[in-house]
């Protein structure tokens, strides 16, 4: 039975992985930030199937101690700050989760389980605007300090992968949502607001810019990618993307469609939620994902928003029901 080890097991990413790698086979254990409310919801339906343990990425020891009791084939780091509107709020406190909490786990790693298999989840957002599509050999260009942490840590991870043979990927993973998305990511608030609206608990969506565009893929189909990389003879890095761009604003009117609802009369354009810096246009070319890994999304755009549509009505009726 291989074993995995998932930072950021609780969010969205790390509950569909978790999920995958239960499916195959795996020993799957996380590491889980102390809090005081509970935060293990999205993996409430495999806890005990899971082995969870205290750790942080800014915390060194914790992740050293994790690593030297589990002794990982596999290393998921998923963990990360990564909501970039909160990253200029926030944006030590992200350099210091994102890209030395990389560091500290590569580290570990190395002294400790030098033959495990690491994935560092990279991100669109290095790209910046680079021009599109983007591919592996499109330049980085970041333009807010979570995309500018995960720059680091994307080579950084390389560093480690040439100096000390280590096999090492970088997921450069476009835009990817689904039913288990934070609240306060566009699309979540997108679809959540529209099943609220449907229900008559709410009635109207405030947003920023809706003329940025993303390519938008299911999580569910990218940790399939992730867990591809790691199999492969060697490290590399990847771009996992769709292929395709909307802008925020087909998202809405999607969305609203789905539940039979015009997105006009409901979303307001609210200057707070407008970027200092923005990234106009997010589109990747994963050819070589689909060359190296035989990878290619199954969920497409319509598909991915109709899925969170009718989860967040139902979870919207779920919550006005007048409690007995």
């Amino acid at each position: 039975m291989p074993t995995a080890l998932i930072t950021g097991i609780t969010g969205q990413d790390g509950s569909w992985l978790a999920d995958l790698l239960l499916e195959r086979g795996y020993e799957v254990h996380g590491t889980v930030r102390r809090a005081s409310t509970d935060n293990t919801e999205r993996i409430a339906h495999c806890l005990d199937r899971v082995h969870l343990h205290w750790a942080d990425m800014t915390d060194a020891d914790s992740l050293t101690r994790v690593v030297m009791e589990v002794q990982p084939d596999e290393v998921y780091n998923l963990a990360a700050q990564s909501h970039v509107a909160v990253s200029f709020d926030l944006p030590v406190y992200t350099a210091d989760v994102v890209a030395l909490g990389t560091v500290r786990l590569l580290d570990a790693v190395r002294i400790h389980c030098p033959g495990a298999r690491f994935y560092q989840a990279s991100t669109s957002e290095i790209f910046g605007n680079a021009g599109a599509p983007q591919n592996e050999q499109t330049p980085l260009h970041p333009r807010n300090p979570y995309a500018a942490a995960k720059a680091y840590a994307f080579h950084i991870t390389r560093n480690y992968r040439d100096a000390w043979g280590m096999h090492i990927s970088n997921g450069i993973l476009f835009n990817h949502e689904s039913e288990r998305r934070g609240e306060n990511f566009v699309t979540r608030k997108i679809t959540r607001a529209v099943g609220r609206i449907a229900v008559g608990t709410q009635t109207e969506l405030h947003l920023g810019n809706l003329d940025a565009r993303r390519d938008w893929g299911h999580a569910e189909d990218y940790v399939e990618a992730m867990w591809r990389m790691l199999q492969q003879p060697r490290g590399a890095d990847l771009v996992i993307a769709t292929g395709t761009s909307h802008s925020v604003r087909d998202f809405c009117e999607q969305a609203f469609d789905v539940a039979g609802l015009q997105w006009e009369d409901h979303v307001r354009i609210d200057p707070r939620f407008i970027r200092p810096a923005d990234v106009d246009d997010l589109v990747g070319d994963a050819s070589l994902a689909r060359t190296e890994l035989g990878w290619s999304p199954s969920i497409d755009f319509s598909g991915l928003v109709r899925r969170m549509v009718e989860h967040d009505i139902a979870l919207a009726r779920a919550e006005a029901r007048p409690c007995t």
